[in-house]
Parts: C-alpha cells; sequence; structure tokens
C-alpha cells in the first residue's frame, strides 16, 4: 500500500512526475490514519497538465459499501471515456460511535487535497467530476455543493442519491427499514442540522451542473428527493439533468442502465 504522502519526491525539483505515455494504476493509496481511508488510481496514457478527474463514492448507507461496488462504473469510464482519470474511494464507515456527518465529507476533501498536492507527479488538472450512487450520491452533492472552496467540481451525478433530509416525505416516515436508515443521520435532530447535511438546502447559483438518475418504485429514496432537486437547481438557473424512471427501484439493469451510462457519458463529455 502506497500513501498519499509517500507520492512526493523527495529530490531537489520537487516531485518526480510519473510517465505520461503509459497508463498507470494504484490501488488502495492510503491518505489517512484508518484503513477505510483508501482509494484506487488509474490514470490514462497520454494525459496532460489538462486531464480530467472522475471521483467515484459508493453507497451502503453511509454504514456498508466497498470501492468494489463502482468497478462496473470505473471500467465502463475507463473503456468509453479514456481519457479521464478516475479515482475510485473508500472513506470511513459510520456505526453507533462515529456519525456519517462531518467525517465521510472530511474523508472526499482529504481524497482530493491528495490530488492537488500530487498533480505535477500524476500529471493531472485540478478540474473533477463526482459520480455518487446512494448515499454516495448525497455526499458527492453535498461536497460539491457545500465543501468544493476552490470551485474544482465541473460537474457532479447523482443516482439515487438522498438530497434532502427535510422533506415531508422522510419526516412523516412510517417505513422501518427506511427510517433505520434515517436514523443514520440523526432524522430526528434540529432542523438546521437536516438542512445542514441535505444538498437541497446546500445548492446555489454557483453549484456546479448536475445530473440526477432516481427511480420511481425506490422504497428507500421518495420521488421527491428527485423532483425537489431539480427544481431547485432550476430555480436557481443551475445546469442540470434529470432522468426518472417510474418503474425502477433503488438501481436498475439492462435498457435502463444503459440509457443511464450514455446520458452520464454525454453530461461528462459536455461539462468536464
Amino acid at each position: 500500500m502506497t500513501s498519499c504522502a509517500s507520492e512526493r519526491s523527495d529530490d531537489d525539483d520537487g516531485i518526480e512526475p510519473l510517465n505520461t505515455s503509459e497508463s498507470y494504476e494504484d490501488l488502495n493509496i492510503s491518505y489517512g490514519n484508518d484503513d477505510e481511508q483508501v482509494f484506487d488510481l488509474y490514470l490514462p496514457a497520454n494525459r496532460t497538465a489538462d486531464t480530467k478527474t472522475i471521483i467515484l463514492v459508493h453507497g451502503g448507507g453511509w454504514t456498508s459499501g466497498d470501492k468494489t461496488d463502482m468497478t462496473d462504473f470505473k471500467n465502463f469510464i475507463k473503456d468509453q471515456m479514456p481519457s479521464y482519470a478516475v479515482v475510485n474511494i473508500n472513506y470511513r464507515l459510520a456505526d453507533e460511535n462515529n456519525s456519517p456527518y462531518p467525517m465521510q465529507i472530511n474523508d472526499i476533501t482529504s481524497v482530493v487535497n491528495c490530488l492537488k498536492n500530487n498533480e505535477a507527479h500524476y500529471t493531472i488538472s485540478n478540474n473533477l467530476g463526482f459520480v455518487g450512487v446512494s448515499a454516495g450520491a448525497h455526499l458527492s452533492l453535498l461536497w460539491s455543493y457545500g465543501f468544493d472552496t476552490e470551485n474544482q467540481v465541473r460537474m457532479v451525478c447523482s443516482i439515487v442519491g438522498p438530497t434532502n433530509f427535510t422533506d415531508p416525505a422522510y419526516l412523516n416516515n412510517t417505513n422501518v427499514v427506511l427510517q433505520e436508515l434515517l436514523d443514520t443521520f440523526g432524522i430526528d435532530t434540529a432542523t438546521d442540522f437536516l438542512e445542514e447535511v441535505s444538498p437541497y438546502h446546500k445548492a446555489t447559483a454557483t453549484s456546479p451542473p448536475t445530473i440526477l438518475f432516481y427511480g420511481g418504485e425506490d422504497p428507500l429514496i421518495p420521488i421527491t428527493q428527485g423532483t425537489t432537486m431539480r427544481d431547485k437547481l432550476e430555480s436557481l438557473n443551475v445546469t442540470h439533468q434529470f432522468t426518472l424512471y417510474p418503474n425502477e427501484g433503488h438501481g436498475w439493469t439492462g435498457l435502463n442502465l444503459l440509457d443511464t451510462t450514455l446520458k452520464l457519458k454525454i453530461f461528462i463529455e459536455t461539462y468536464l
């Protein structure tokens, strides 16, 4: 396992660039002291200082999941968009002693800082895109809207991600499984906290272009999590695209997945 710090060279020239004519990958690069604070890096051949990076953020209700869950997205990007760098991250998982917020947002910040500190070594730009699924989509939106202090994010994708914890569909929920998920974020706490962890309440007129995908039969993510986020972006004149698959649940395969990936490819190539 390599670490973010060890990517830097101690020679007089500062940072030694990797060979840019060849593709490069490094797995389980450590960006913190916890075993879960690692990411996989995939750099394309013939990259330049203008090469952009797509960060993949897995789901799992903030308490489970792994970067291997995003392998299909990683492979899709490497195959269909070979000029982009890909970073597939793990982050610290929440439990009864560790709240997901701000822990997981801090982890994303650490990853971004790691990439920035090694731009010359990797030969990449500081322009970023995010693709997140479920809880990972929530984290991707929240970081992009509320914590991207240097405006590095050029696009963000949410696939079935929660967007608004003050949604009445959540506050008045009677689904036991869903309630367990919401309890992870302390859904019964003060409204100001729920707004603080809701991308819907963090979006501004300067938020990056956003592409949203939701299922009409999702038992965990009410349709309003997608439609109200869409409407908020519309009201702010933020570039966005919204797709609802009426008969799909919390994820899908087949032709609708093909539709998702094709739309995502066009969106990434347009804005990142």
